[in-house]
C-alpha cells in the first residue's frame, strides 16, 4: 500500500492530533480505521469492543499485552508486514518509539462485530467442521495472534482498503466479502498454530498430531508420505483427507509453511540467507526466495535486514 497516495486519499496531511490521529470509514457490521501518530508516546491505550485486526503500514510500535498472545509475548514489536488480531473486548498498551512530524507511524485496522464473527465461525462449523476438538471456531477467535502477514492477506488488505473508501452501489458488498475472507484467515492461521501446537506437547495423543510431530522435527528430509500413513495410522486416502481437513492443506505444503517459519527464525539471529536456505533442505536459493515472498510478503534479505536493523 502507498503511503503517499493512501494520505491523499483520505486526507492524513492534515491531523487533528499528534497522538493516534483517527480516519475511520464503516462498513456492514465493520470499520476501517487509519491511525498516525507523529510523536513518541507511551502506553497509549487502544480498546477493542469486536474482533480488532492491526496491520502496520509504516514506522513500528511495541505493543504490551497482558492477555495471551499466539506468536507473541507480554512485549512485542509490531513493524510493516505482520498483523496483530485482538480478541473482542479486550486492550493493549502501545509505545511509539520511532514517531515523527515527517514520518509518522501508521496502522490499520479493521474492527469487525462480534455478530458477524459469529455468523463466520457457524459456517466454517457447518462446512468444516469443528476445528480439533473445540466446541466451535468461535472460541478461536477469543485469542490474540501476533504473525507475519502472507501476499495473500497484503493484497486482501488493500481490496479491502480501497472498498471501504469508494462509493458506489457495490461498496458494502465487497467489504462483506472482504471482511469474510479476513477473519477466515485469522481463524484458519489459529486452528492451525493450536494444531502445531498441541502435536509438540502431545505428539502421541493421536496419529495425525504423531505425523504433524514428525513433520515438524525432519524439516529438511524428503517427505516419505508411506511413512507418515504408518505413523498416522492411517490408508493414504484416509490420511490425506483426514489431514486436509484439520490442517487446511496438504502435508507437503505444511513443510514448505514451516520450514519458511523456521527460516525467519533464524534470518532474525542474524544467519545468512544462503545458510538458512541449504540447512532446510530448500534445494537452491530461487525456490526458496519464491516461497518465503509468498509467505512473509518480504524477500529473505530484506526481512533480515528488518530485523537486524531493529
Amino acid at each position: 500500500m502507498n503511503d503517499n497516495a493512501l494520505a491523499t486519499n483520505i486526507g492524513l496531511d492534515r491531523p487533528q492530533k499528534l497522538v493516534e490521529n483517527r480516519v475511520s470509514f464503516a462498513g456492514p457490521h465493520s470499520e476501517l480505521s487509519i491511525y498516525d501518530t507523529y510523536l513518541p508516546a507511551e502506553k497509549v491505550l487502544l480498546h477493542s469492543t469486536g474482533l480488532l485486526y492491526c496491520g502496520m503500514i509504516q514506522g513500528k510500535k511495541v505493543l504490551h499485552s497482558s492477555y495471551p498472545v499466539v506468536g507473541g509475548a507480554e512485549s512485542m514489536e509490531f513493524v510493516p508486514n505482520q498483523s496483530f488480531v485482538m480478541a473482542a473486548n479486550t486492550s493493549v498498551a502501545i509505545d511509539f518509539p520511532e514517531a515523527k512530524m515527517d514520518k509518522p507511524t501508521r496502522c490499520l485496522t479493521v474492527e469487525i462485530s462480534r455478530e458477524r464473527i459469529a455468523s463466520i465461525s457457524d459456517k466454517l462449523d457447518q462446512q468444516l467442521g469443528v476445528p480439533l476438538e473445540l466446541d466451535s471456531w468461535r472460541v478461536l477467535s477469543q485469542r490474540h495472534l501476533h504473525t507475519q502477514h502472507s501476499q495473500g492477506t497484503q493484497l486482501l488488505l488493500e481490496r479491502l482498503f480501497n472498498s471501504f473508501i469508494e462509493d458506489d452501489s457495490e461498496r458494502d458488498i465487497a467489504i462483506d466479502f472482504g471482511v469474510s475472507e479476513l477473519v477466515t484467515r485469522i481463524l484458519k492461521h489459529q486452528a492451525r498454530e493450536l494444531l502445531l501446537n498441541d502435536s509438540q506437547e502431545q505428539s502421541e495423543k493421536n496419529g495425525l498430531q504423531a505425523s504433524i510431530h514428525y513433520i515438524n522435527t525432519h524439516l529438511s528430509t524428503p517427505l516419505d508420505i508411506d511413512y507418515l500413513c504408518k505413523v498416522a495410522c492411517m490408508s493414504r486416502s484416509r490420511f490425506y483427507q483426514a489431514f486436509k481437513q484439520k490442517v487446511g492443506c496438504s502435508p507437503l505444503n505444511l513443510q514448505q509453511y514451516l520450514r519458511v517459519e523456521t527460516a525467519a527464525q533464524l534470518l532474525k539471529t542474524g544467519t545468512s540467507v544462503s545458510e538458512v536456505c541449504f540447512s532446510l533442505g530448500f534445494a537452491d536459493l530461487s525456490h526458496f526466495n519464491r516461497r518465503f515472498q509468498e509467505q512473509y510478503g518480504m524477500a529473505p534479505s530484506a526481512f533480515s535486514k528488518q530485523y537486524t536493523s531493529h
